[in-house]
């Protein structure tokens, strides 16, 4: 039971959640900075950079839950914040306005990003579904399998961001693309301010996963649910305030590349929660809500990125169609969860 009360720990959840929203939306602006110096692509730096400090606060939640003997929490912290990133990508796209997001983004990075996210998602699924076990070296060759999967993964970005194999015939409109003028930042401001947003969302994201948890735990949810709707709400702030900031300086591949980057992150952590929880292998003790948070998962970013592919120019409640059945999948992938989820 926690020691605060409950208007208590809104509080500080609220707080938390300023300060998050604030670092957020002014990351975009010095991860392009970095981008432009080193010459990393929008994507890549979005999922390398960006996605790296926004995965922040699940790497705190999943270390602190797994060590107190939740680790079913922190994976489910990984697999909700993977849908709720994906979620928060098309609740953003209502900012653009006449154009869905998938029509004006063009370059291969963004797909392979998404596609990779897609198969490290099957690989947690299928050692979900098979208990764990494995052929040879044990259960605990899962968790490795899936932390190289999204580190090769990430590297089979950067090669494609460096070297394009394709590029898509009829580009978006100049309106959509151009890019926010900026003046320059010394390596030194441009250092110092992403150590402390960094620093910020570090701190306050773990204050926002530690309050929700509470929060929730307060209510009687049980764990499960817990992990993977109220606390990845609470640790995917981040991503959200940082989409927002992408978009708004038109920056749509530092958006969408933010996500799959992000994603790729929370997956890798899969190791780390398996190497701190106690007990039995963490993916053995995992069932059907877990393989189903997965799943969930998993038809989101495909349904993300088939918009991607087909970059239709067509919107509703200003909005993408892909964008609008990403709510529809969720909205109806939660109904199921809320029906096969444990309750304490």
């Amino acid at each position: 039971m926690s020691p605060f009360p409950l208007a208590l720990l809104v509080l500080f959840f609220g707080l938390a959640a300023g300060a998050v929203w604030w670092a957020g939306t002014r990351l975009p602006r010095y991860v392009v900075a970095l981008s432009d110096k080193t010459g990393l692509g929008q994507g890549f730096a979005g999922m390398l950079v960006l996605g790296g400090i926004t995965s922040l606060p699940e790497l705190t939640t999943a270390t602190t839950a797994a060590a107190i003997g939740a680790p079913l929490l922190a994976m489910n912290d990984v697999l909700g914040s993977a849908a709720f990133n994906v979620l928060l990508l098309a609740v953003a796209d209502m900012l653009l306005g006449p154009r869905p997001l998938t029509s004006v983004v063009a370059r291969p990075v963004t797909l392979i990003q998404g596609v990779s996210g897609m198969m490290v998602l099957a690989l947690i699924i299928a050692a979900i579904t098979a208990d764990g076990r494995a052929p040879l070296a044990g259960s605990y060759i899962w968790p490795i399998i899936i932390f190289v999967a999204a580190l090769g993964s990430i590297h089979i970005a950067d090669r494609a961001e460096r070297r394009p194999m394709w590029q898509v015939i009829n580009q978006p409109e100049l309106a959509f693309t151009e890019a926010a003028k900026q003046r320059d930042i010394g390596w030194h401001r441009l250092l110092l301010w992403l150590a402390g947003l960094a620093l910020i969302i570090l701190a306050a994201g773990a204050i926002l996963a530690a309050t929700a948890t509470q929060i929730a735990g307060q209510t009687g949810i049980g764990g499960s649910l817990m992990g993977f709707l109220f606390v990845s709400a609470a640790t995917s702030l981040p991503e959200f305030s940082a989409i927002i900031g992408a978009i708004r300086h038109k920056r749509y591949e530092l958006a969408i590349g933010e996500v799959f980057g992000s994603n790729l992150f929370n997956f890798a952590l899969i190791l780390v929660i398996e190497v701190v929880a106690s007990g039995d292998p963490v993916l053995m003790r995992a069932g059907a809500f877990e393989a189903m948070a997965a799943l969930l998962a998993l038809l989101m970013s495909g349904v993300f990125v088939l918009g991607l592919v087909e970059r239709r120019d067509r919107t509703i409640f200003r909005m993408g169609e892909d964008s609008l059945a990403v709510l529809l999948v969720y909205a109806v992938g939660l109904a199921f969860l809320l029906g096969v989820s444990p309750v304490l």
